[in-house]
């Protein structure tokens, strides 16, 4: 008998975000003060009211296994609130909740694809999306976008990449990892494209309350309900209500395949926390009034991180429209020295500044990106600061130390 692991696991490559995590917080234990820009985590606490939701749930004793797909409760407030927020309203048929949106997509992908099938990704994307296609045999499609253009995928790109064996597309507005965010008029432009075609649609929608300047996020789903019957919406409570590490996050789909994800979660992790999910209803019940003063507060944020990013010789980022990242273009500094190393990839620029300028930051080549850092500004404008000024100091005295003669540019 074989003891060698299954073979699926070769086409699948670790979350480079958790090992960056994981060397940062490495680091933090031996008493370093690390920036933590890598994971997209916000640095401030649940709303109070779902914090007493929880302590009242567990007083209560909701200690007990749930129905698979989630409580009643949670189901008609996801409802009511994606009503709410987002301008349309599923029925509890059409909800499965998960312990997170990663699970929920890793649901999606058990219930939805095949050895064959064909999954439409636009890059950079989230580094999730292609290795769960890859784990149960599908292939990912990855298809680019420029950074001129937003990092949008334009109906074009993605009339050329469907084929006869396309299963799926997967869009994340606004992005992670560059915060990019479809208008209304170029969402609806894509789903123009997808309507010729038997494909489903799945759309991440889990930041698409983090948009700045007027912005005005509008959900595939409300633009086109003639495709509700094989459009799926992705979302959770982590981002919008700080609540990360209670796992808390739902599928919006045709009641057909939230049956279906019944079946898959049933026999995985059968249903999410269930004092999680009273928290979650909390949030979603509560009111929203605190929400403007928060997105205001990563507005500014977002200010700060772009315009310091911008300041370092050999940086270039573009403004992003949401989410809370700031996707760096930073092939500027390729060729600066590293201990007697020349910086040569993004993964090299990511620990150096790690290791020199204590920064947290993620490689852009998983995100199908080479040569760009992703930096989460979902910190404080004190620590925001304080790290590019150590991002500028490490880069001032490697340019100040450069005797190449080459010129670069950002």
């Amino acid at each position: 008998m074989s003891r060698t692991l299954a073979s699926r696991l070769s086409a699948v490559a670790p979350s480079v975000t958790l090992a960056m995590n994981a060397r940062a917080l490495e680091m933090k234990a031996k008493g370093v003060d690390v920036f933590a820009f890598g994971v997209g985590e916000p640095d401030f606490e649940p709303p109070e009211l779902v914090r007493e939701a929880a302590k009242r749930a567990i007083d209560a004793g909701c200690s007990k296994y749930t129905a698979v797909t989630g409580i009643p409760p949670l189901k008609e407030a996801i409802c009511d609130a994606t009503d709410r927020m987002r301008g349309w309203r599923p029925k509890p048929e059409n909800v499965c909740v998960s312990v997170g949106a990663k699970h929920a997509l890793f649901n999606l992908a058990l219930a939805l694809y095949e050895p064959g099938d064909e999954v439409v990704i636009p890059k950079p994307y989230w580094v999730s999306y292609p290795e769960q296609v890859r784990i149960v045999g599908a292939t990912p499609v990855l298809v680019d976008t420029r950074e001129d253009q937003g990092w949008k995928l334009s109906p074009e790109s993605l009339e050329r990449a469907i084929t006869p064996r396309t299963k799926a597309v997967i869009l994340c507005s606004p992005s992670n990892p560059t915060g990019a965010a479809y208008t209304e008029d170029e969402t609806r432009a894509l789903v123009d494209v997808l309507r010729k075609h038997d494909c489903w649609l799945i759309v991440d929608e889990i930041y698409a309350e983090l948009v700045y300047e007027g912005f005005r996020f509008v959900s595939a789903a409300k633009i086109a309900p003639d495709l509700r019957d094989r459009l799926v919406v992705v979302d959770g409570v982590s981002k919008t209500f700080a609540m990360t590490g209670w796992r808390i996050g739902w599928v919006l789909g045709p009641a057909p395949l939230i049956k279906a994800l019944d079946v898959v979660q049933g026999q995985s992790t059968t249903n999410a926390a269930a004092v999680s999910q009273h928290a979650a209803v909390a949030a979603l019940r509560g009111p929203m009034d605190d929400f403007s003063r928060i997105r205001a507060m990563f507005e500014k944020r977002r200010d700060a991180m772009i315009g310091g990013l911008n300041s370092i010789p050999g940086v270039q980022c573009r403004k992003p429209e949401g989410a809370f990242y700031a996707f760096a273009d930073c092939r500027g500094l390729f060729g600066l020295d590293w201990d007697g190393k020349p910086l040569a990839t993004d993964e090299d620029i990511a620990f150096w500044l790690l290791d020199r300028a204590h920064v947290a930051g993620v490689p852009g080549g998983p995100f199908g990106a080479p040569g760009y850092v992703r930096f989460s500004y979902a910190a404080s404008e004190e620590r925001i600061s304080a790290g590019i000024a150590a991002i500028r100091k490490v880069v001032d005295a490697a340019w100040r130390a450069d005797t190449t003669g080459v010129t670069r540019t950002g």
